[in-house]
């Protein structure tokens, strides 16, 4: 089980953007950006894995470049997004691996994302 991951939000210029700074680099040098048509969507990365869920849970646009994650949403949705982000991305880290399956139901755990909304 690995560790959670510190996160510190920050809005952007238009209300429609966050960024999520992390305290550890969630991918290399390249720019991973990821839209409901992504194919990258469907990887096993641990990028790929966090744009999935963010995406599930109605961003529009994600970016991810090293420890920052820009999330694109509606406006209208942040209130109830921002915090279920900032725990999707705390946890991102804590079951990985294929024995994990990359989910809480998979370690037969239940998520406290309920409690956030």
């Amino acid at each position: 089980m690995g560790q959670p991951i510190t996160v510190t939000v920050r809005a952007g210029a238009s209300p429609d953007i966050r960024f999520f700074e992390c305290d550890r680099s969630l991918t290399g040098m390249a720019i991973e950006v990821y839209t409901e048509d992504s194919p990258m969507r469907s990887g096993d990365r641990p990028p790929d894995v966090l744009a999935r869920r963010l995406l599930e849970a109605r961003a529009r646009k994600v970016t991810i470049y090293s420890n920052v994650v820009t999330v694109e949403a509606p406006e209208d949705v942040w209130p109830a997004l921002e915090p279920r982000a900032v725990y999707t991305i705390e946890h991102l880290f804590e079951f990985y691996g294929d024995d994990a399956g990359w989910s809480f139901e998979a370690r037969g755990v239940e998520p406290e994302i309920s409690k956030v909304q």
